[in-house]
């Protein structure tokens, strides 16, 4: 037996013994990374298109984020949210500076940050004597894990077993306007929506149709929120998802990207909606972390330049062009989308993702899927065009094999 093979196999029996069975990983264990590379316990290199679902926003182990936290570190661990700390105030500088935002929430992640962003909208309906609750979301999103947001979603497989789920959420459909408007009444509180829609298979919001949702919120007192989890922190080539449509939303989630690998939330919207939010209201034992914050400030430093954004949306082209010219010799993809360095590619093979990732791995790249058939693409943004070319041609070994 070769004793490489074992250095993974063992720690990954392991993972099986003692982990909750909701995850299926890969049959390797990662042990470091540096900036689009990852090593496994064999030594194995792989090169990381996948980005931790477009979490290692600036790649692994990044220089300027660790000085960031190591710095940090030998300040100031926590507090509780009783004393306020540097690093988040200045975070939320940030964010409102570069945003339509006055105020800003730190959460620990993308679910938790939703999750505040209804309780902001109901609330601030309530506050105004109305009794507007009922939340319209879209069919095919993805809003995260809690009970709440398995309701925003439409995913059966992601409901089953877990109800009686919250009330008062009703689905449109994504890119048809005329089937939000027959949803919209005198109840009607918010609307949640992505600008790309990621776990579909990065399918993005038409112009008109974002438009029009933004009109129908601003005549029907409904507050519009944008799901920015995935499409935000410079991964469609804005800042934000919302500024390549000419719009703003009443409120907006972060997260994945904002830490560049630690764990951060952030909840960001308008002073009008901000002041519902009275003390006691709301809370989080965790937000606004000052090695979290820290970190996230030099993220946003350095995301929010307009050189650096200008390039996301030259690698996107360049990895768009590979990906194409690689389907048309091997018939293997019948669309490919994009939004930034964000590109989903649906298998003409469809319901063969999961096999597909596995010839991905054994050849020494990592990407991600969304559903059964898209196979998924996140890098870091700062990946340069020798890391994309290396991705592709380890990609072809896998769709040759």
């Amino acid at each position: 037996m070769n004793n490489d093979i074992d250095k993974n196999k063992q720690l990954r029996d392991l993972y099986d013994e003692v982990m909750l069975p909701n995850y299926a990983p890969a049959n390797f264990i990662p042990v470091k990374a540096s900036g689009s590379y990852v090593w496994d316990k064999n030594n194995k290199k792989f090169i990381d298109l996948g980005g931790g679902i477009a979490v290692t926003s600036l790649g692994h182990s990044n220089p300027e984020l660790i000085s960031a936290l190591n710095e940090q570190s030998q300040k100031l661990w926590h507090l509780s949210n009783y004393i306020a700390n540097e690093p988040a105030i200045s975070l939320a500088k940030q964010l409102t500076d570069l945003t339509f935002a006055d105020k800003v929430y730190f959460s620990n992640s993308g679910s938790e940050a939703n999750e505040a962003a209804i309780k902001m909208a109901r609330r601030y309906h309530h506050e105004n004597r109305n009794d507007k609750n009922e939340i319209i979301a879209f069919n095919n999103s993805f809003h995260g894990r809690s009970l709440l947001n398995i309701s925003l979603g439409a995913s059966d497989n992601h409901r089953k077993g877990f109800g009686p789920l919250p009330k008062g959420i009703l689905h449109a459909n994504y890119n048809s306007l005329s089937s939000v408007k027959k949803l919209i009444s005198d109840k009607t509180a918010a609307i949640i929506i992505e600008p790309v829609q990621g776990e579909a298979g990065v399918v993005p919001a038409e112009q008109e149709f974002l438009l029009g949702i933004r009109d129908l919120c601003t005549q029907n007192g409904i507050i519009l929120i944008m799901d920015e989890v995935q499409s935000g922190i410079g991964r469609m080539g804005h800042l934000f998802g919302y500024m390549a449509f000419d719009i703003e939303p009443d409120i907006l989630t972060s997260a994945k990207g904002l830490g560049g690998g630690i764990p951060i939330g952030a909840t960001l919207t308008k002073d009008s909606i901000a002041s519902v939010m009275s003390i006691g209201s709301h809370g989080s034992t965790f937000g606004g972390n000052p090695m979290a914050c820290a970190v996230a400030n030099k993220v946003i430093e350095i995301v929010s330049t307009p050189s650096f954004l200008s390039k996301i949306k030259e690698k996107e082209a360049l990895l768009v062009n590979k990906l194409e010219s690689l389907s048309q010799k091997y018939q293997a993809f019948s669309s490919i989308r994009s939004s930034g360095l964000w590109v989903g590619c649906e298998l003409n093979n469809r319901g063969e993702v999961n096999k597909l990732l596995d010839r991905c791995y054994e050849h020494g790249l990592i990407a991600v899927s969304a559903g059964t058939s898209t196979l998924r693409f996140a890098p870091a943004l700062n990946i340069s065009e020798d890391e994309i070319s290396e991705g592709i041609e380890r990609l072809e070994k896998a769709l040759s094999s």
